[in-house]
């Protein structure tokens, strides 16, 4: 039957089956906000109702800058069933940049929650698109924003049924932007029937598996890339909704994990390693109920994942993906050939961004645009194709020109090997990757292998300017507590895996490594640190 794929039919389908089904947010206060499927299905019919109040017309877009939490969860359903769009913002970013992408998206209300009222306050002035904010909360604090209401003043009075409109499911329900890492962010649009399909690819038992006997506990922040799909496709197969809100330190996530028996969670590798230092200095904390944790963003050390399968009973799934995939493009399930090897080939294949999920294609070619062996060794760069990737950007034909095959591929701009069992390792970015005398070097593979080192606790790896090679790496560390090394222990550490011409030059101990606004290291800023490093011929 020829349907469309539209959200309206998510929310129907839990409502319809599991009506009672919690949906469990922890507030600013640290209270406990509960409530189910049919309530929220109320609340977002009246949401609709008051964007129709407010003069919004279908199509138009309506921005967040909210945390995980119930009211930014019926913001990802309200606008883009009733026929407009939701625009998720990452209030991370520079106020540039920031200024940017409300201003390129045309959003026509802004929600904020009080958390971030300063960020957009700071910024007011220039959006110029904005007519209305929202803030997230029962009553308007005190705020320079104008002109502006409450959350629960603007659906008060609003009927709980709302007749929503018969859709396109090609229509556009949503816009994230790229973190803008090399230039201004770039707007990515997600259609109904592209986070349709990726919800449903999302409870496949070879991605994240998500069923209706879960509780799900997105740590990943809901203005990122979606929340990673999950809010849509916990939605979709009814299941309980863990929402951290502003609380995503390690106890406040350890303690909600534990008393939610939650089954379920997904962050950047960032995250879990904070979150294993807490557990190291509270063994009484548990959270032996986790089925799988999704790691996503950057790629864990396998000395991690060892870790929390070894310690804490709790088994790391890294997935590979981007804003413009929306965001699952790999997962590093372990298929049936591979589950009774040995356990360092095991840990080797989890260490790895996976394989293609159902319903994406993937090929790794050369710069001459040759399709590399699956062998695991030869290097390219990614490209993929699924019908939640995007085929454009907003508003950006330069860019679409650079980022888009001919043949219908995104390039990714990732550097990856594929091998014989249609494993995907992502071995760097292209602008990442250390050219050294024509060979290249993986800067990610270093810095897992130094995070396996028990006196590190993080590291990245960054190319400097050499008179001779052209480039030669650089590594920056945190040491754990208590701990020293020296550099020479440390290339001797990395010297048993890796050739001696691969090792770093140079080591720089910090008390801290800079993050980007989505928790990676923020290898930008520190290439423009150490800018002026060279470092002469041996």
């Amino acid at each position: 039957m020829d349907v469309q794929l539209t959200l309206d039919d998510l929310l129907a389908r839990a409502v319809d089956l599991f009506p009672d089904r919690e949906i469990v947010t922890k507030t600013p206060s640290g209270d406990l906000h509960r409530y189910t499927y049919a309530d929220m299905a109320g609340r977002v019919a009246q949401l609709a109702g008051a964007l129709d109040d407010l003069g919004l017309e279908s199509g138009d877009r309506v921005a967040t800058v909210a945390a995980n939490n119930y009211r930014h969860l019926e913001l990802y359903f309200a606008p883009a069933c009733s026929g407009r769009s939701m625009h998720m913002c990452n209030m991370r970013l520079p106020d540039d940049h920031f200024q940017f992408i409300v201003e390129d998206a045309g959003d026509r209300v802004l929600f904020v929650d009080p958390a971030f009222l300063e960020k957009v306050e700071a910024n007011a002035d220039e959006l110029d698109s904005v007519e209305q904010y929202v803030v997230l909360a029962d009553e308007v604090p005190d705020t320079s924003l104008d002109p502006v209401t409450s959350y629960e003043d603007l659906i008060e009075g609003q009927p709980t049924e709302y007749d929503w409109p018969d859709l396109d499911e090609d229509r556009e329900c949503g816009m994230c932007y790229t973190s803008g890492t090399t230039g201004k962010p770039k707007g990515v649009a997600y259609s109904h029937r592209g986070i349709y399909l990726h919800s449903m690819m999302s409870g496949h038992t070879d991605t994240n598996g998500i069923g209706e006997a879960d509780s799900v506990l997105p740590v990943v922040p809901m203005f990122h890339a979606n929340g990673w799909g999950i809010p849509y496709a916990a939605t979709f197969v009814g299941a309980k909704q863990v929402l951290p809100g502003v609380h995503t330190d390690p106890g406040s996530v350890a303690e909600l994990i534990d008393a939610e028996d939650v089954t379920m969670s997904a962050a950047v590798p960032t995250i879990w390693l904070e979150m294993a230092q807490f557990l190291d200095d509270n063994p009484d904390v548990d959270i032996s109920n986790i089925d799988r944790l999704t790691v996503g963003g950057s790629a864990p050390p396998e000395s991690l994942i060892r870790k929390y399968d070894e310690r804490y009973g709790a088994p790391i799934i890294q997935g590979w993906g981007m804003t413009e995939t929306s965001p699952l493009g790999t997962m590093s399930t372990l298929r049936s050939e591979l589950r009774d090897a040995d356990p360092e080939t095991r840990y080797r294949y989890r260490a790895k961004a996976g394989m293609p999920v159902p319903g994406v294609q993937i090929r790794i070619r050369t710069e001459d645009g040759e399709t590399v062996p699956h062998d695991g060794e030869a290097m390219g760069e990614l490209q993929i194709r699924a019908p939640w990737v995007a085929d454009e950007y907003h508003q950006r034909p330069e860019a679409n020109r650079e980022s888009f095959t001919d043949d219908g591929f995104l390039r990714t701009g990732d550097i990856a090997t594929m091998d014989e069992q249609g494993y995907v390792d992502v071995v760097d970015r292209t602008k990442d990757v250390i050219k050294s005398g024509g060979e290249w070097i993986s800067s990610v593979e270093l810095e897992n292998e130094l995070m396996a080192h028990e006196a590190v606790a993080e590291a990245t790896v960054i190319a400097v300017d050499h008179e001779k090679w052209q480039e030669r790496p650089m590594a920056c560390l945190v040491l754990r507590e208590g701990h020293e090394v020296t550099s020479e222990d440390l290339n001797d550490h990395l010297g048993e895996r890796f050739p001696s011409w691969w090792l770093p030059d140079t080591y720089e101990f910090r008390e801290a490594i800079p993050r980007t606004s989505t928790g990676k290291f923020d290898k930008m800023t520190l290439r423009q640190e150490y800018d002026d490093v060279r470092l002469g011929p041996e």
